[in-house]
């Protein structure tokens, strides 16, 4: 008998079990602590694990850890992706069970509290917003990652846009309200991950377009984070360069994009102020100098 005839068996008697399969229904929504998950299916903490180990045993879940906490998601990556996909297709998507557990979740992670509204003027957001769906039209995003993701606002913009969307911050409490806010955006295919932007836990050119999501402004070493994020790229990738900025510092900004991916062997495009009047904004598309530029 084949390997994958077998691993399909082997997975088939893992969800022999409608706990495992309610664990699994739950994960394909996002990604879940198990402290989480033993509150949703009101079950022990212990009890709960066990059930999880066989799911990652047979290839179904992938489990991780950030911080304090171990989180258990779909897999998204990985030799039997596609398989694995068609195969969690098959799951009823009328099954009250799974949706009453999908509805705890949403109202635990709720009831700890989402996103503060932010300060920024709505107006120069929403023309931010328009101006990175248009790049999407441009040219797909393929694998995307967004180094500096915060609470996870490009995420639930462009997660669903991208084949899968990693996001990568420092800071825990900002990684948890993006978790947060995805789930409840139903924005499936995203994971959020600790990391350093000056060294990244990815492998050399594991994704088509790698955002720089509004920190160069303030790092210590700018030239490091792109080195790191170019690092990251396919080739052919998109490398996009964000900053926030006002009337006062806009020019020095756009002349820091311009000097930092020279010294770093990207091309860049002319950066994009936004709005065009009074921006708030600098949006910047590079690539790699050994291709052609029209192509992002």
């Amino acid at each position: 008998m084949q390997r994958s005839t077998e691993q399909l068996i082997f997975q088939l008697k893992a969800l022999a079990n409608p706990i495992r399969l309610r664990l699994l229904a739950i994960c394909m929504h996002g990604e879940c602590s198990v402290s989480e998950l033993a509150q949703v299916l009101v079950q022990s903490q212990p009890r709960i694990s066990q059930h999880l180990k066989q799911l990652c045993d047979a290839d179904l879940l992938q489990r991780f850890r950030d911080g304090h906490f171990v989180y258990y998601r779909m897999s998204l990556r990985g030799d039997q992706a596609a398989v694995r996909r068609r195969f969690f297709a098959l799951l009823p998507t009328d099954e009250p069970a799974f949706e009453r557990d999908l509805e705890k979740l949403r109202n635990l992670r709720s009831a700890k509290g989402g996103v503060p509204a932010s300060a920024q003027d709505d107006a120069s957001i929403r023309h931010l917003h328009h101006a990175l769906v248009e790049l999407t039209v441009a040219a797909p995003l393929g694998a995307l990652i967004d180094i500096g993701s915060g609470q996870g606002r490009i995420l639930k913009l462009l997660g669903s846009r991208a084949q899968r969307a990693v996001g990568v911050d420092i800071d825990s409490d900002a990684r948890q309200l993006a978790r947060t806010e995805l789930l409840l955006a139903g924005v499936e295919n995203c994971s959020v991950r600790k990391g350093d932007m000056y060294e990244l836990p990815f492998a050399d050119a594991e994704f088509d377009t790698v955002i720089l999501d509004d920190v160069l402004g303030t790092a210590d070493r700018p030239l490091v984070a792109i080195i790191e994020a170019r690092r990251l790229l396919k080739p052919g990738g998109r490398l996009l360069l964000l900053g926030q900025a006002d009337r006062r510092n806009i020019a020095l900004l756009e002349e820091h994009f311009v000097q930092w991916c020279q010294a770093t062997g990207l091309r860049l495009a002319p950066p994009r102020r936004i709005p065009l009047h009074e921006p708030r904004w600098l949006l910047a598309v590079a690539i790699a100098a050994d291709f052609e530029l029209a192509a992002a």
